[in-house]
């Protein structure tokens, strides 16, 4: 079974470069974020032609995920439960794998996989009240998914959570040192969500130094390599077992008129 995600930065424009990849890479679930599209005008019939299923959580102009599915979603959910937000970043769904095709259809705690596609806010700047507004957000999905986790331990968190880990992940780690996506209040909530037993499955594997997710547009940034790890998968322990690679796929960088992030894949054996 294999997993992906990847800020489209709109669907509108880049629906072609979506599907040319499905055709080059079927996945069994995809996670898409930034839609910049409301519900009515996402392209169910477009992805349906594709041999695909599609569940959104639209809004127009920003925000707005997506998950596009070979079986079908069952229980989908929609934003944070318990966490009062009128932006559309979290789509939830159950998906039967392909060692237990019998997974409830209602989604019954316990059966097939459960897939979190989240995209997370920018924050604009330290200090700013959009800044304030990333943090409380991070603290309502850790207080949901404690909870989800219970019930719910076969469980992939995946999207674009706009914090990199450490160093690593920033091409000037000097430059960008308590600049946003590199403050240490963001990197203590990602590492908040490890905590919980959720595992980063880029770094269960061996990866070129200068791993990158998602590059500025300006000054030649994919070019050069001037980028960050921002995309994650976070996969739960009970799922840590069966995770036999990940990796990024720089290849729809280079497409013309590209997202400026790059899809990210998990393969999981047994599944």
């Amino acid at each position: 079974m294999k997993l992906a995600t990847w800020n489209i930065n709109s669907l509108t424009v880049r629906l072609p470069q979506v599907l040319d990849w499905l055709g080059a890479n079927p996945v069994d679930v995809l996670a898409l974020q930034e839609l910049k599209m409301s519900d009515d005008k996402f392209p169910h019939a477009a992805f349906a032609a594709a041999g695909y299923h599609s569940s959104c959580f639209g809004q127009k102009t920003y925000n707005g995920v997506a998950l596009i599915s070979r079986a079908p979603a069952t229980d989908v959910v929609r934003n944070i439960p318990g966490f009062s937000d009128d932006m559309a970043r979290v789509i939830s769904a159950s998906f039967a794998s392909g060692a237990d095709t019998s997974a409830a259809p209602d989604g019954t705690p316990g059966t097939g996989i459960r897939v979190v596609g989240g995209y997370f806010p920018n924050g604009q700047e330290p200090g700013s009240d959009k800044f304030e507004y990333k943090l409380a957000w991070l603290k309502g999905l850790r207080n949901w998914l404690r909870a989800e986790l219970t019930v719910r331990p076969k469980l992939v968190l995946m999207g674009d959570f706009n914090i990199t880990f450490d160093d690593a992940d920033v091409w000037d780690p000097e430059g960008m040192r308590d600049q946003i996506h590199c403050t240490d209040e963001e990197r203590y909530e990602l590492n908040a969500l490890i905590a919980l037993d959720l595992i980063d499955a880029h770094r269960l594997f061996p990866q070129p130094a200068k791993s990158y997710s998602w590059w500025d547009y300006r000054d030649f940034g994919f070019r050069r390599n001037h980028g960050m790890r921002i995309d994650h998968i976070l996969v739960s322990g009970a799922l840590k077992p069966q995770v036999s690679a990940c990796w990024i796929d720089k290849t729809p960088r280079k497409n013309e008129r590209p997202s400026d992030h790059a899809p990210v894949v998990v393969e999981l054996k047994g599944s």
